[in-house]
């Protein structure tokens, strides 16, 4: 693989997800970047995609992102994982390879409920398609249904070592039995089945009640300095 390549740097701007930060992205410019191989070894180096758009944070003084992946075969679930798989054994989970119609009125409702207060509200379309929407790498989604309700739908993007979950939302009326849980319980389960050895989570970042959940997985690894650390809790 040539690794010879060009990154963009955007301007600071504000932070998503720590209150008067300030947030800088490299950015993947280059075309011959933007496809599964690549990506791949992107992944590796700690990027993440969001549309079409290959990026890594690449802030001023914070390192408060961290890239997160799932030892898959090495995973071992919690008492509270355990019970999350118990808890929600009579749902039915699909996978699917293409977009379906009904996922957009669930993840309208799930954004304009759920998240009626965060940068995202209201939903829309346009909204939606930038997590289905990609020219990068094939992609799967995890349905979780409950007799005829879809109830949760988990994008997760295809890579050569592993899966990545991109983003998962749900019914509101479901939101007691940790679907969010229960979800990444099963990208963990179905990247077993394939074969590969990791499940890319995304950023970790302690200091953000939103995002500080990605290390209840263990065994797994954080990118630190350009290297991957094994934690096993």
């Amino acid at each position: 693989m040539n690794l010879n390549y060009k990154l963009g740097v955007t301007k600071p701007f504000p932070c998503n997800y720590l209150p008067g930060q300030e947030e800088r992205l490299l950015v993947a410019i280059e075309s011959n970047l933007h496809n599964s191989e690549h990506y791949g070894w992107l992944m590796q180096q700690g990027f993440r995609r969001s549309g079409n758009d290959i990026y890594r944070p690449h802030c001023i003084g914070c390192q408060a992102c961290q890239s997160l992946r799932v030892l898959v075969h090495d995973f071992m679930p919690s008492k509270s994982q355990i019970r999350s798989l118990k808890r929600n054994q009579s749902f039915n989970v699909i996978l699917s390879e293409n977009v379906k119609k009904c996922y957009y009125p669930l993840y309208e409702r799930y954004i304009n409920t759920i998240h009626s207060d965060g940068s995202m509200f209201p939903a829309t379309q346009e909204q939606f398609q930038s997590f289905t929407d990609n020219d990068i790498t094939e992609q799967c989604f995890i349905e979780i249904w409950h007799d005829e309700t879809l109830i949760s739908v988990a994008i997760t993007d295809k890579i050569p070592d592993g899966l990545s979950a991109v983003y998962t939302f749900y019914h509101p009326d479901y939101r007691q039995y940790g679907l969010g849980v229960f979800s990444i319980l099963k990208q963990i389960e179905i990247t077993q089945q394939l074969k590969c050895r990791y499940l890319y989570l995304g950023y970790q970042i302690e200091e953000c009640n939103k995002m500080n959940y990605k290390n209840r997985y263990n065994p797994h690894q954080i990118l630190v300095e350009n290297q991957w650390q094994t934690v096993n809790k």
